[in-house]
């Protein structure tokens, strides 16, 4: 397999060195795509390869993905952002890969580990489509949050790539694209809908993000995954409004789409632990740490299927009135993050509730 690694910039001074230094190691051609920077970005790129090109910039992202596709010329093509990072270890799985992936393999998906816990530990992941077959038949679509549908044969594989900010873009940029989109009288396709919903969420403009993710849900064109994130927000939506009963049944909405996910159970368990309703927050938790594991797409939280429920249960037992118990579930907690502050804080608590006897 040999692969044209594809990227585009803009400003990323900061960051690019260490992304290209990464794909330096396993790509066989690196494309850098500018769209406009006024700082040392390309002359950084130019360190790695020739092919650095020029384009303007269109408020609109999978246009300029689809341009530096455009540009490869290996058996595959791969795309990066500059605040990307591939450690050692998926750096070799990446070149293992290379030598035994199939040539029928249209599609391989690796997952994207967005945010991290004290430790550095990935807790927010899923799964993204990352090389793909040059053969014309795949493209970016979407102005913002830029996607490609996959057909074909896909391969699930074990490389991880860490998406490692060191500073925020501008805050509003996608919800202005949005908002040029529906200035220009189009309309958004369900997906599209939904992340201009969450767009509206993420800038605080909470009763416009509930009136897009109502109708995204009701349009019931969603894919599931977008269908339960769509509810989990919905519900944040609804808390920030006050209505708190709405909240609730809207996390309970999301069972109609799949079988109960951690991340809504602890949402639940969140509802009934804030409500000093422990008995029912005990019951959503522990029904949490039963929750089937990572689906193969969607956003993962992979917290909330073990060290969030511990964390919580521990809570909810110590206000029950059972030590034990309460102390049991710290432990629990502990062995996944013995570098947390919540366990350690609550480990000392106990010592001094002991002590105190």
């Amino acid at each position: 397999m040999e692969i044209s690694l594809c990227m585009i910039v803009k400003n990323e001074e900061d960051v690019l060195e260490r992304c290209l230094t990464c794909a330096s190691k396993f790509a066989d051609e690196i494309i850098v795509v500018d769209t406009g920077s006024t700082d040392k970005t390309k002359n950084i790129a130019r360190k790695f390869t020739e092919y650095v090109y020029d384009f303007e910039w269109k408020e609109n992202f999978a246009e300029a993905r689809n341009f530096s596709f455009s540009k490869a010329t290996k058996e595959y093509m791969m795309w990066l952002d500059a605040d990307d990072v591939i450690d050692d270890a998926n750096i070799e799985k990446i070149l293992k890969l290379k030598e035994i992936t199939p040539s029928c393999a249209d599609v391989v998906m690796m997952k994207y580990n967005v945010s991290f816990d004290s430790g550095g530990n990935p807790n927010f992941s899923y799964y993204r489509e990352r090389i793909l077959k040059n053969n014309g038949s795949y493209y970016f679509e979407g102005a913002v949050h830029e996607a490609i549908s996959v057909f074909g044969n896909i391969v699930y594989s074990d490389v991880e790539i860490n998406h490692q900010k060191i500073k925020v873009n501008e805050p509003q940029r996608n919800l202005r694209i949005f908002r040029k989109i529906l200035a220009e009288g189009k309309e958004l396709s369900p997906r599209e809908q939904y992340y201009y919903a969450r767009e509206l969420f993420y800038n605080h403009f909470y009763f416009n993000a509930a009136s897009q993710f109502n109708g995204f849900l009701e349009g019931n064109k969603g894919c599931i995954n977008d269908n339960i994130e769509a509810c989990s927000l919905l519900a944040q939506c609804y808390y920030k409004l006050s209505n708190e009963d709405k909240a609730l049944q809207t996390l309970f909405k999301s069972f109609s789409f799949d079988v109960p996910r951690g991340e809504l159970c602890c949402d639940i368990g969140q509802h009934f632990l804030d409500r000093n309703q422990y008995e029912n927050a005990v019951f959503w938790y522990q029904t949490a740490l039963r929750a089937k594991e990572e689906p193969a797409s969607g956003f993962f939280r992979k917290d909330c299927y073990d060290f969030i429920p511990y964390i919580q249960l521990c809570v909810c037992y110590d206000k029950l009135g059972d030590l034990e118990k309460a102390e049991e579930y710290n432990e629990k907690a502990g062995k996944i993050k013995p570098y947390d502050e919540s366990y350690k804080f609550n480990k000392e608590y106990f010592k001094n509730k002991k002590e105190r006897r």
